[in-house]
């Protein structure tokens, strides 16, 4: 299996302090975000490649970033392979789902896929929906209840069955049908990655992560990981100074 870290966005809701450090990499406590994600990536069994896309604009800041990674204590992780997706703003972006696809062709992945985005802070164990994964060998989705109906306006919002397979999908919905959320952390089989390039050629969208599994449960049987806890969304400058004040009592470390 190859983790896919997502980091190629600009973060312009968090200018100032996005414009010369990527999101992923902004401190929360004692470490990045970004290093929250690899702690959990480092609990699963299989994971033979931690890969991060991002741009142009901040390559080196990973590269750095990676290099700090393999020269501590941290070795002990899977490699670490840094894409530059080769774009400069927001104008010539790839989008989520077309760095998906960009990495997919520069690695030649023919591999289960986990994909995630770099900015996630979450309070459920990224193992348990991994077994859950396993379990099942279902593409598979984390689920979130959010009772917000403004906040589920923002997100991917699924209705599922009593085993949880995915019946309705539907990203930023103005209705939402349901107060379950789909935040941006997917397990995808090996068998699913063809279908990333079918997608993207049919015309549809490459942008929100959430658009392609919108578009998949159609079209064969998704799952979803109903996680305890919650998923942080860190987009403006004044809730990323709430989480870093308490961050502790958040995450609980």
């Amino acid at each position: 299996m190859i983790a896919l870290i997502l980091a190629a966005g600009y973060a312009t809701r968090l200018y100032p302090l996005t414009i010369n450090t990527p999101k992923p990499l902004l401190p929360v406590g004692p470490k990045a975000m970004i290093d929250y994600i690899v702690d959990e990536i480092d609990t699963l069994d299989d994971v033979s490649k931690i890969a991060v896309v991002t741009n142009h604009r901040f390559a080196s800041h990973f590269d750095e970033w990676a290099a700090s990674k393999s020269g501590r204590a941290e070795a002990s992780l899977p490699p670490i392979e840094v894409i530059d997706d080769g774009t400069t703003d927001d104008f010539n972006k790839l989008g989520a789902i077309g760095d998906i696809q960009y990495v997919i062709d520069k690695l030649s992945i023919d591999e289960d896929l986990m994909i995630i985005a770099g900015d996630n802070l979450f309070t459920y164990k990224l193992r348990d929906m991994y077994d859950f994964f396993m379990k099942n060998r279902k593409d598979t989705l984390v689920a979130i209840r959010v009772d917000d109906v403004e906040q589920l306006k923002k997100l991917a919002v699924a209705t599922l069955d009593e085993d949880n397979k995915v019946l309705h999908l539907a990203e930023k919905p103005q209705l939402p049908r349901s107060t379950v959320a789909i935040y941006a952390t997917y397990f995808y089989l090996r068998e699913t990655l063809p279908m990333i390039r079918q997608y993207l050629d049919e015309g549809n969208t490459p942008d929100a992560p959430g658009n392609f599994p919108s578009w998949l449960y159609t079209r064969k049987d998704v799952y979803a990981f109903r996680a305890p806890g919650t998923c942080i969304d860190i987009g403006t400058p004044e809730n990323y100074k709430d989480v870093c004040d308490n961050y502790q009592e958040i995450l609980g470390v």
